[in-house]
């Protein structure tokens, strides 16, 4: 199996030199950037499987990134903030980024991060030939097996996070499920981040699946308890 390659963005060489460091004992294959610019040329054109993308960037930051990848890929971006600023987080995660850790961070615990936001790459991939499981909600479209979704014939850029969110719900119509019973289960693993990263990823789907975000008709919130889908 061919290793996967992670794009480091991180302006701070000597930060960039130990998560090369320890990727590539991991078995990654690791390039790096140290400025927004360079970063998303090599983000554009050469094909990462995971962005590491800090938010101060020279040139451009990480933000502004974030953006521009997401107008075209849906690849992995996990976003390194400073601990204290937790705008940082939440607008990374509005813009598109997958998934944050913060500054100053254990290096197993962004090796966890890596590795669970890889994993997820795998299972799409694994699941690109397999039969088709199409749930038919009206307007909306859903093949489970294949990470796949139409409205209205039409194909949908999810992110992964985004549709695994959106898949976790419509397979279990009509339950209401707490932001951290999703966290819990959607994220995977032990997330320290807070329930607004909930908020955020249901926002965007909303912003993708529904005629009217503000009015939605398939992704529901019970108020003072969390979200659940339902067939229009």
């Amino acid at each position: 199996m061919d290793s996967k390659k992670v794009l480091i963005i991180e302006d701070e060489k000597s930060i960039s030199d130990i998560i090369k460091f320890n990727l590539n004992k991991e078995g990654f294959d690791v390039d790096t950037a140290y400025d927004g610019k360079t970063g998303l040329d090599k983000a554009l054109s050469g094909s990462p499987d995971l962005i590491l993308l800090d938010v101060m960037l020279p040139v451009m930051d990480g933000f502004a990134v974030c953006k521009k990848v997401r107008e075209s890929s849906t690849v992995p971006i996990l976003m390194l903030t400073a601990k204290e600023e937790e705008v940082d987080k939440v607008l990374g995660l509005e813009l598109g980024a997958d998934d944050y850790i913060t500054k100053p961070f254990g290096m197993r615990e962004l090796i966890a991060r890596i590795k669970a936001n890889i994993r997820r790459i795998d299972l799409v991939e694994s699941f690109q030939n397999a039969p088709s499981n199409i749930q038919d909600f009206g307007t909306l479209a859903i093949d489970l097996n294949r990470y796949e979704v139409r409205k209205n014939g039409i194909a949908l850029e999810l992110t992964i996070r985004e549709f695994e969110l959106l898949k976790y719900l419509a397979e279990r119509e009509n339950r209401v499920f707490s932001r951290e019973q999703l966290l819990e289960e959607v994220w995977g693993y032990e997330y320290y981040g807070d329930i607004r990263t909930v908020d955020v990823t249901v926002r965007r789907l909303r912003e993708k699946l529904e005629d009217d975000p503000g009015n939605p008709a398939f992704i529901m919130t019970k108020r003072g308890i969390g979200y659940y889908f339902r067939r229009p």
